[in-house]
């Protein structure tokens, strides 16, 4: 008897499971997601509220802390770990809709500039050069200095900023799969732009997007925390990362936990959204996995 062809998802997962970093990164995530989504009932405390008797104190483990504070306060009496549980919503919630609105745009423009090339095309792809050429981070910061600081600003500006990259991949992916046999048949058999667009050629140009996707959530989620960091994204008190780093700067040398725990958290999510492209990117290129 003939060995059975495993299926498609089979083969991704095979692939991907034989990467101990992708499958770490996977589970990081997905314990980060966890812990975001049940944050309310998980948190010790409101992530906003304060108390007067309890400023800066230390974590549980060093002299002077106290087990009804794990990692210990603030300057102004919130619990540090109920604050890292909602800020972990936060964050994760801003990576997901820049990265949402970026592939969205990105994609109809790529597609459309490869598929309709030409005056359109050229346009389109120097003016995605033009946004490559200026720091990522500096041309966020212009944004959100011209639109006004803010959350939603910041996840506009971030989405500006990772665009292009959505852009070139997606045209890129396009000018190969065009050539191809299926295409030609369809278009012979009378299909029309449109289907030849969104119904031939798209979804073949998914999997690029998709390890693109998933290492641009921990770009979205570094750069939202940088400009928190600098006062231009998430405004006080919400619990995000970066502005919790930007409230902690005074007292680094003399509170370490209210600096060293949101570093921690922004360093773990990245490395784990990392970790999971990489091993998405493994596992869907054909030339990489043999």
């Amino acid at each position: 008897m003939a060995a059975s062809v495993p299926s498609p998802f089979s083969a991704f997962w095979a692939a991907f499971r034989s990467n101990r970093g992708a499958l770490l990164g996977l589970w990081t995530v997905l314990g980060i997601t966890l812990i975001a989504a049940l944050a309310p009932w998980l948190a010790p405390y409101g992530p906003t509220l304060t108390d007067n008797q309890v400023f800066l104190t230390p974590p549980a483990w060093q002299s002077g802390g106290t087990a009804a504070h794990w990692l210990g306060t603030d300057a102004i009496g919130r619990d540090i770990l109920s604050r890292l549980m909602h800020g972990a919503r936060l964050s994760l919630a801003i990576g997901v809709a820049v990265v949402l609105l970026s592939v969205l745009i990105g994609s109809a423009l790529g597609l459309a500039a490869g598929y309709v090339r030409g005056v359109f095309d050229m346009l389109i792809m120097r003016c995605m050069d033009v946004i490559l050429t200026l720091p990522s981070l500096l041309l966020a910061i212009v944004i959100v200095a011209i639109l006004g600081p803010g959350l939603l600003n910041a996840m506009l500006a971030v989405a500006i900023v990772v665009l292009p990259h959505y852009v070139r991949i997606t045209r890129a992916a396009v000018l190969a799969e065009a050539q191809r046999d299926y295409v030609t048949a369809a278009r012979l058999s009378g299909a029309g732009h449109l289907r030849l667009m969104l119904v031939e050629i798209l979804p073949n140009c998914a999997a690029p997007l998709i390890v693109q996707a998933s290492l641009g959530l921990s770009t979205a989620i570094l750069d939202a925390a940088a400009l928190g960091f600098l006062g231009l994204g998430a405004q006080p008190p919400l619990p995000e990362w970066g502005t919790m780093l930007a409230d902690a700067r005074e007292f680094v040398l003399r509170a370490w936990w209210v600096v060293t725990f949101p570093g921690l958290a922004i360093l773990i999510t990245v490395l784990a959204f990392n970790l999971l492209g990489d091993g998405l990117r493994d596992a869907l290129d054909p030339k990489l996995k043999r």
